[in-house]
């Protein structure tokens, strides 16, 4: 059976793009077909881990809400581009990176509703056996329907006292959205914090669990975006970690 999983943060910074490329990465490399689309239309940028830029674009996501294209031509396999990934398929949706795509989003809005229409036939067309959306931070009408239809929603967040009360109304929200399964992410933890004791106080302070904490990566900020880091760097304690959140997910 497919799943859709959201992957979201309160906030902008927290790293959920990487987190939702490095994700889908360690999916597919089970030999599971995987469709990322990015939502977060003001302030795209997934595209760039899985080595695309605009002259790759014929259509993206915005094209299909505006009517241009159906939704199935918005979607790249990109599969081949994705260094060190041996098995699987990746497909993706990218949101358009032109300013005057984006200002027309800021200025005019879109249908919501042909996003959920979208993501099912996404799944169905495709042949996908997991969805995953990388939803625009904060909370607003198109991040509500993406948790609203999700299998499994990841939420974000930093060590940081304004994550933490961001992060405490997307909880509430969840569970009153009746969420099937929502895990906890704490990234970019310096090292010397203590580990335990971090995962122990988000979980009593949300009610919620934590699927794992990650350690503040020099290697990651060093890769700058050029790769998926679990792949480049399979052994490292952060990839390790990814993968045991990618298991629970699949």
């Amino acid at each position: 059976m497919s799943k859709i999983i959201s992957i979201h943060s309160f906030r902008g910074g927290t790293g959920k793009s990487n987190t939702t490329a490095n994700l889908a990465s360690l999916i597919a490399a089970t030999g599971r077909r995987v469709g990322v689309i990015d939502t977060d239309i003001m302030s795209p940028g997934i595209h760039v881990l899985f080595g695309m830029n605009e002259d790759d674009m014929k259509y993206s996501l915005n094209d299909y809400l505006w009517g241009k294209c159906e939704i199935k031509q918005a979607a790249y396999d990109v599969s081949s581009t994705v260094k060190g990934l041996t098995s699987g398929r990746i497909f993706l949706i990218p949101s358009s990176i032109k300013a005057g795509e984006i200002a027309r989003v800021l200025r005019e809005g879109y249908d919501v509703g042909l996003l959920n229409d979208g993501f099912h036939r996404l799944v169905e067309e495709l042949n996908l056996d997991v969805l995953l959306i990388d939803t625009h931070p904060g909370l607003n009408e198109e991040t509500l329907l993406s948790i609203a239809i999700s299998d499994s929603l990841i939420i974000i967040l930093r060590p940081d006292s304004q994550d933490y009360q961001g992060t405490g109304v997307t909880v509430d929200v969840a569970h009153k959205l009746d969420v099937p399964q929502l895990f906890l992410l704490v990234n970019k933890v310096p090292t010397s914090f203590n580990f335990a004791e971090v995962k122990a106080r988000v979980e009593k302070t949300y009610n919620s669990e934590v699927a794992a904490v990650l350690p503040h990566s020099d290697e990651m900020m060093t890769l700058a975006s050029a790769g998926i880091f679990v792949l480049q760097y399979p052994d490292h304690p952060l990839s390790q970690s990814l993968r045991g959140v990618a298991n629970r997910l699949v």
